[in-house]
């Protein structure tokens, strides 16, 4: 909280957050809402299993039933993963670069906004019963003969929450090449630095064709333009490629920064540096590059013809070589390591079988003819929800506790965590391995309910079960969050003793400018190497103390977000109530009017004098 905000109470306390562009600010705002959807995604998870613990259950009608699958997947994707990962970028990679903030501060609240009211853009169609029911992949033909408003609800809020996704993904390209510390060259940068790296780099090429192919399903419904309505002309399955050439690169947009999260914990609790730091810069970049080579693995059934099965088959399997590299390297690291069993190191250690579980899966789904088999079933699920959870989810958990300290000053509790690690662990795995089996017994995927007497009551009543003890795992986190917070007990800028990159050089949490002097790299692993030669700040200064030059807050990037909020409302009622098309011109021209004021005002930014920080120093050298 700002020395203004405390002053002043509530009101400017609340203005202070809707308007910071403070990349920690704004990687906390990701944290919250990728955590309350979250939490709504898991709800409906959880209504989903319990639908299918008995056979011919009709505690859920099967309208509701598709809504629920396909708001489900919609959030915990859109909504939930990708925000909480933007969110650990936000507040920890410009530390580990030793940089200020990100290059475009008004741009990154921007995104951060846009996500917001995209996010609840697309949960308010809950409210007005006509939630999305075309499944999360929202496949045409079914999508635009959808009845209602749900399919509305799902594209054009995906279009304002992917624009602001797109607009991070530049902002993290621009700070990463342009905003590195002296001495900091590319292969001295952390390794989540160069995921999140790579992920911007895909999402820049990933999300336009998202983009685009929303783009023309909004035009198809309000419109009637016919792109996909094979009966006028159009093609259905190009929506299936438009889909799955951002969907394939998606799925490692999410799992690279996981793998980024995991190769900066194996090293701090195995205390000795990461295995093939090189051979895991260059996997990281090969599969960003393969990302993009594998979408059609999604439509062998389709009819592509055999030769493009064979091409995409193989692209499948070769991209499980650098992932492979990975999985060596960070079992290398341990290897010989004094291991220091924490909760981060609990969720390393339990992602590796897990997520290499789901990934020899992946490859049998690769061979075309077994995929025949296989596609829409619940192994299919089950594959999916083992990369997803195995690998993203865990990561999610992981990085939680390591870098809590580190953005909020205090440490989450160690047993609690242990709690939560176990209860989710165990349960993940009691709810979707044994969904294997229920797709080799034949179980379609996006049934509401099945008859008796086909052999699947026994294993869906296990899997049920074992998302209720997923759900208590995540209680016990939420418990252990506010009990943290409430007794508020301060820790040191490395809480866990073994901090090797140079957010542990800062305070906990950092003060608004991050680094009084920005830091001097000299090395990979650069905090390590600054303790060994005695030198317990953590950092050498690479200039001498001077003004710092900080960006004004600004509350345009609420304000044109709120705009593309009303004006997808007016899109979609325009024809339908009197005050529609007035909302669809009021909104566009608000956003526009906004976008204009930005446009002609100059934020030349405002300096922190060397008094100001001097006196953070000392304060910090007091609080030690």
């Amino acid at each position: 909280m700002s020395s203004v905000a405390q002053k002043k109470g509530f009101g400017a306390w609340l203005w202070d957050w809707l308007t910071t562009v403070d990349h920690k600010k704004i990687g906390i705002l990701y944290l919250l809402g990728g955590g309350f959807f979250f939490v709504l995604g898991g709800i409906e998870a959880v209504l989903i299993r319990i639908q299918l613990l008995h056979p011919n259950s009709d505690l859920i009608s099967a309208g509701l039933f598709n809504q629920l699958i396909t708001m489900h997947g919609t959030t915990m994707i859109f909504l939930a993963a990708m925000p909480i990962l933007f969110g650990f970028m936000n507040a920890i990679m410009p530390l580990q670069i030793g940089a200020r903030d990100v290059a475009f501060p008004f741009i990154n609240s921007l995104g951060l906004w846009m996500f917001i009211f995209g996010g609840l853009f697309l949960n308010i169609s809950w409210f007005m019963g006509q939630a999305p029911d075309a499944g999360w992949t929202s496949y045409t033909s079914l999508a635009i003969t959808s009845e209602g408003h749900g399919v509305d609800f799902y594209s054009i809020g995906l279009q304002i929450a992917g624009g602001g996704t797109l607009m991070s993904g530049i902002n993290f390209l621009v700070t990463i090449i342009n905003m590195r510390a002296p001495g900091m060259t590319y292969m001295r940068m952390p390794l989540f630095t160069w995921t999140t790296f790579i992920a911007s780099a895909m999402i820049l090429f990933a999300f336009p064709p998202l983009t685009i192919g929303l783009f023309f399903l909004t035009f198809d419904r309000l419109f009637g333009g016919n792109f996909f309505d094979h009966t006028m002309g159009g093609n259905t399955i190009i929506w299936e490629h438009i889909f799955w050439i951002f969907g394939h690169p998606e799925v490692y947009i999410l799992i690279l920064p996981a793998f980024g999260i995991f190769s900066e914990v194996f090293p701090t609790f195995s205390r000795k540096r990461l295995f093939g730091y090189t051979s895991m810069v260059f996997a990281t970049v090969l599969i960003g590059f393969l990302g993009f080579m594998v979408w059609a693995h999604h439509m062998f059934t389709v009819g592509l013809g055999s030769t493009a099965n064979a091409i995409f088959a193989v692209a499948t399997m070769a991209i499980a070589v650098p992932t492979g590299v990975k999985i060596f390297n960070w079992l290398l690291t341990m290897w010989g390591g004094s291991i220091k069993v924490t909760v981060p190191m609990l969720y390393a250690i339990g992602f590796i079988p897990s997520f290499v579980m789901g990934g020899v899966t992946g490859i049998m789904q690769g061979a075309a003819p077994l995929d025949y088999q296989l596609h829409d079933s619940y192994f299919i699920v089950a594959h999916f929800h083992y990369v997803i959870i195995g690998g993203v989810v865990l990561s999610i958990l992981a990085a939680t506790h390591y870098w809590w300290p580190k953005m909020f000053g205090t440490l989450l509790d160690e047993t609690l965590g242990k709690v939560t690690f176990w209860f989710f662990f165990i349960g993940f795995h009691m709810t979707f391995l044994i969904q294997h089996w229920l797709g080799f017994w034949g179980m379609p995927r996006r049934v509401f309910t099945y008859m008796d007497g086909q052999g699947w009551n026994a294993a869906n009543y296990i899997s049920t079960i074992g998302a209720f003890l997923m759900s208590i795992g995540v209680i016990v986190l939420v418990y252990n969050i506010i009990v943290t917070t409430v007794k508020n007990k301060r820790v040191g800028n490395d809480p866990w003793g073994d901090g090797r990159t140079l957010e542990w050089a800062t305070q906990s949490p950092p003060v608004y400018y991050n680094f009084p002097q920005t830091p001097l790299v000299r090395g990979l692993d650069t905090v390590w190497i600054e303790k060994q030669e005695g030198n317990e700040s953590g950092y050498t200064p690479a200039v001498p103390l001077q003004d710092i030059h900080m960006p004004h807050g600004s509350i345009i990037p609420f304000l044109m977000s709120f705009g593309l909020f009303m004006a997808g409302f007016g899109a979609m009622f325009r024809l339908e109530t009197s005050w529609g098309l007035s909302l669809l011109v009021f909104g566009l021209f608000w956003t526009f009017v906004t976008m204009s004021i930005r446009s002609v005002k100059d934020d030349l930014g405002y300096y922190v004098p060397k008094e100001e920080i001097l006196r953070d120093m000392k304060r910090e050298g007091g609080q030690k």
